[in-house]
């Protein structure tokens, strides 16, 4: 799916403020959704990082 003009992004809280070294942007910020059959979310986890093997 192309997000080009980041609604979609913003929508679900995907894309915002973030910190790395004490400095402060905005960019895409990992998530996870797990939407129902009725497009209702029913989880929804941020700041996802990737577990290790």
């Amino acid at each position: 799916m192309s997000d080009a003009d980041l609604t979609v992004h913003r929508l679900y809280g995907a894309y915002g403020e973030k910190k790395l070294y004490g400095k402060v942007y905005e960019g895409v910020i990992r998530s996870t959704f797990v939407i129902d059959g009725d497009g209702v979310i029913r989880v929804a986890r941020h700041n996802v990082r990737e577990r290790p093997c």
